[in-house]
């Protein structure tokens, strides 16, 4: 499943340079906006607390404890028998755009290895090594090219749900919006017709009367601790958590496949969001728009804060508004009145 996932080994044997390497490449990865995880396995145990201290106390005493200070924190866990690797890194996964894993040279994760001054090859039991370099290479260069495809082919893998939210009361309109139609289809059915090539699966989201043709479509209904759209959102991606969500809204009577793929074309490793703006429009447009699984960190804060407004995630640095081109700034047309259908 971590195929799927970035999540790299950096291995070699001890003294090989392992250590020095993660760290001078972690601040050109932090440049690119990447949140970085390190994996690093001590068998000698770990010491992250001063014994008699009150956190050390609780857990000698058998708690897990949570130590925070000014811009950092640290769980500190009691570590379960069957708790293996693939099961931490993935629920690592969930919060980090690379995890890099230190040592662990017969796993079966994707692997980079450091050569010692008398190696020419990786060892037989090193599988799935990638890169293989050299203590004469230029062993960071080397790396952080590798890595900005590596991160690159793996953001660009994850399955893409089609999300159409529906359910708005749409009392102006005289029946839900979902059901008004253009060229003998609904909106709805338009809607799901324009996304089905572009995803593994589309869903509809939220409660409300559908055309027969999409019975055999996924529904999933709002979840009871939110509201608005983000409710709907939410539902996507506690029902299948590692994917991405290309959102579109029912009440846009002029989307286009072109609008679809490029919002999925400006995607970059790093952002968890494209959330775009128009031209001459204040805000963003966050119901035809993309967001990666990683973002449900973020809609999962704002739920529990009982901030439902998909705007206010204008501002966060994972998020990006990139400018719609004017060609296709049409798509984003919403309908509130009759009197706006063309």
């Amino acid at each position: 499943m971590l195929d799927s996932y970035p999540v790299l080994g950096i291995c070699g044997w001890s003294g090989a340079g392992k250590t020095t390497l993660i760290e001078q490449i972690i601040p050109q990865l932090q440049k690119k906006n990447l949140t970085l995880a390190v994996v690093k396995h001590d068998a000698h145990g770990i010491n992250i607390d001063k014994p008699g201290k009150d956190s050390d106390r609780f857990f000698q005493a058998g708690a897990d404890v949570l130590l925070q200070g000014p811009s950092q924190a640290c769980l500190r866990t009691h570590r379960g028998k069957d708790e293996n690797l693939e099961y931490l890194l993935n629920r690592l996964v969930e919060q980090y755009d690379l995890i890099l894993v230190e040592g662990h040279k017969s796993t079966p994760l994707q692997k980079v290895w450091l050569l010692s001054d008398d190696e020419s090859d990786p060892p037989a039991e090193a599988k799935n090594v990638r890169l293989t370099l050299s203590r004469t290479a230029d062993r960071q260069s080397a790396l952080t090219d590798f890595l900005d495809d590596f991160v690159e082919q793996r953001c660009l893998s994850v399955p893409v749900i089609g999300c159409v939210p529906i359910g708005g009361k749409s009392n102006r309109m005289g029946s839900p919006k979902h059901l008004l139609e253009k060229e003998g289809q609904t909106w709805l059915e338009r809607t799901v017709e324009l996304l089905s090539p572009l995803c593994s699966e589309v869903v509809i989201l939220g409660a409300g009367e559908i055309p027969e043709s999409l019975d055999a479509r996924k529904r999933l209904p709002d979840v009871p601790d939110a509201q608005g759209p983000i409710a709907g959102l939410l539902a996507a991606m506690r029902w299948t958590p590692r994917a991405s969500y290309l959102v579109a809204a029912c009440d846009l009577p002029d989307l286009t496949e072109e609008s679809l793929v490029w919002l999925l074309e400006v995607r970059i490793p790093g952002m968890w969001g494209t959330l775009p703006r128009l031209h001459g429009v204040s805000g963003i447009e966050p119901l035809l728009a993309h967001y990666d699984f990683r973002s449900r960190n973020l809609l999962e804060q704002m739920a529990l804060q009982k901030n439902y407004k998909l705007n206010d995630l204008f501002g966060f640095e994972k998020i990006m508004t990139p400018l719609v081109p004017e060609k296709l700034q049409g798509a984003w047309r919403n309908v509130n009145q009759m009197s706006e259908i063309k």
